[in-house]
């Protein structure tokens, strides 16, 4: 809990935070503060520009990352800081055809990864074997935002088609969905509460930012729905389940409001209002076992600006210096609750609590060991190389792709060759003067 990211190709002092080779992204403890050595060490291994990042719940130096590249990866970040480049990841997780823009953990079974793509796929990970588990395709357009519930049961989404779902990935259906929770066409978000109920962002039909409550088992009236204020930035909500918070920041938005969801009416209570001068281009939310409990911190915030990220903290003045009690429930830990082969067998848990009564200490680093399973084990062993393989006695649909990759590969080949001829042209020609 003393690192944080930034990604997305964002200008920080000193430098920008690219690489050559494509994507990149900057891991800073907390501590570094002032301007970034522009030859700082970055995590470089996406071939394409970075989209989204998920810090692992249940282990503070594992990171997971999307990319335009189609690919999410898995990363094993240093205790203190990179000394040198990061370019090899733990491991690679390839089955999207299209970019791949969100990626979110499972809050309480270990080693469980969710990934949704461009081509309007979900599929959830074992990272310990890099294997995928499930496969959903019941969304017919771009996916806007997934939340997984408390114990990790289900989850919701919000689509281009304007549909809330919920989703039970053990069965991989659809279990309950609700069409225009917020009627205007601008993106949706939605989060899922601690007590199971669902909170969404959205727009009216005149473009008026909005906020709903939604009873997941009963879709057809909402438990509360607020109107804001009228502007295009899309509200991301930040949830804080211990002190049932929510935390609300729009992009290009100079404020963050916060609500409380309560059990009584009007059921989302309007607290207060942070208002600064510079608008924020993202934002990021810190878990709560990273806040300072001696002085009162309830919430920690990263905003992110053109040329900077500042911390916002959240603090409830107290006078005496004891440890508040009603601040500081038990939270999250960094345990799991189970295993990925007992979540996937239908067994549910609710995360394990940790007090922070004394704050939060870190466990040891643990390494996230993958061990992939290799197909070529369940075969009879043979002497023959690939080359003298019947190609009959292979599966029809494994020949189709094989076959199919390799006309793809000439047809890469045939394409460079083509461009290398006229880049020779090209040069010759300049050579010789007649360019």
């Amino acid at each position: 809990m003393g690192q944080f990211v930034l990604c997305r190709k964002p200008k920080v002092p000193g430098g920008d935070v690219e690489s050559s080779g494509g994507g990149a992204f900057l891991v800073l403890p907390l501590s570094k503060t002032g301007r970034v050595d522009k030859n700082y060490p970055l995590v470089i291994g996406h071939s394409g520009p970075v989209l989204d990042i998920d810090w692992c719940p249940h282990d503070d130096n594992i990171l997971a990352s999307g990319s335009e590249d189609c690919t999410a990866m898995v990363w094993q970040i240093p205790d203190n800081a990179l000394t040198r480049p990061l370019s090899e990841p733990i491991v690679v997780l390839e089955g999207h055809s299209k970019r791949v823009g969100i990626v979110t953990w499972h809050p309480t079974a270990r080693n469980i990864l969710l990934t949704a793509g461009s081509d309007n796929l979900i599929i959830i990970w074992n990272v310990g074997t890099g294997e995928p588990l499930i496969s959903m395709d019941d969304h017919p357009d771009l996916i806007y935002s997934i939340s997984w519930n408390r114990n990790g049961s289900l989850f919701c989404t919000t689509c281009k088609d304007r549909r809330l779902r919920v989703c039970d990935p053990r069965k991989s259906e659809v279990v309950a969905e609700r069409l225009a929770p917020h009627e205007g066409i601008r993106p949706m978000r939605a989060i899922f509460t601690k007590d199971g109920n669902i909170f969404t962002t959205g727009f009216t039909r005149m473009s008026q930012r909005e906020l709903g409550l939604w009873d997941p088992t009963n879709f057809e009236e909402p438990i509360a729905l607020l109107e804001l204020d009228t502007s295009n930035g899309v509200l991301l909500p930040y949830y804080d389940p211990d002190a049932n918070m929510v935390y609300l920041c729009g992009k290009g938005d100079s404020s963050i409001r916060y609500f409380e969801i309560t059990e009584e009416p009007p059921y989302v209570h309007y607290l207060n209002t942070f208002s600064s001068k510079e608008p924020q281009r993202g934002m990021g939310f810190m878990p709560k076992r990273g806040v300072d409990v001696t002085k009162c911190e309830i919430a920690r915030l990263f905003k992110l600006h053109d040329k900077k990220c500042e911390p916002i903290t959240m603090t409830v003045p107290r006078k005496s210096d004891l440890f508040q009690d009603d601040l500081y429930p038990d939270t999250a830990g960094p345990e799991p609750a189970m295993e990925p082969e007992e979540w996937l067998d239908g067994r549910d848990e609710d995360p394990i609590l940790v007090s922070l009564r004394d704050g939060y200490v870190p466990p040891k680093s643990r390494e996230l060991k993958v061990s992939k399973k290799n197909v070529l084990d369940s075969r009879p062993k043979t002497r023959r190389s690939m080359s003298t393989v019947d190609t009959n006695s292979l599966p029809p649909q494994l020949l189709e792709r094989l076959l199919e990759e390799l006309q793809n590969l000439k047809a890469t080949v045939l394409s460079q060759e083509k461009r290398i001829c006229d880049l020779e042209n090209k040069l010759s020609q300049y050579t010789n003067g007649t360019a």
